[in-house]
């Protein structure tokens, strides 16, 4: 793929948001971080994904959708859920 000289110079957040997709981007590195540390906490704590879904008082299913990094539509709702389940709290906000 050729380098296009526009872009010479310039950050990959300005080519992100020349392109229309920087909030899309940075919203699936952030879920992947939190899936991360979800994935982390429950290792630590010895949490399978069925104690999960039974500390959410949800499906196992719900707990596979949470946990694939892919997945953009987890609501804040079921991110508090899955903290409160490892024993954290969800902490959200605007820099």
């Amino acid at each position: 793929m050729p380098i296009n000289e526009q872009h010479i110079g310039s950050s990959l957040d300005d080519f992100l948001e020349e392109e229309g997709i920087l909030a899309d981007v940075e919203a699936a590195a952030i879920k992947r971080v939190v899936t991360f540390q979800i994935e982390q906490l429950m290792k630590e704590n010895n949490i399978s994904k069925t104690a999960m879904a039974k500390r959410m008082k949800t499906s196992r299913a719900a707990i596979d959708r949470l946990l694939d990094p892919t997945n953009p539509s987890i609501t804040l709702q079921t991110l508090e859920r899955a903290a409160a389940a490892v024993g954290k709290s969800l902490q959200v906000e605007l820099v």
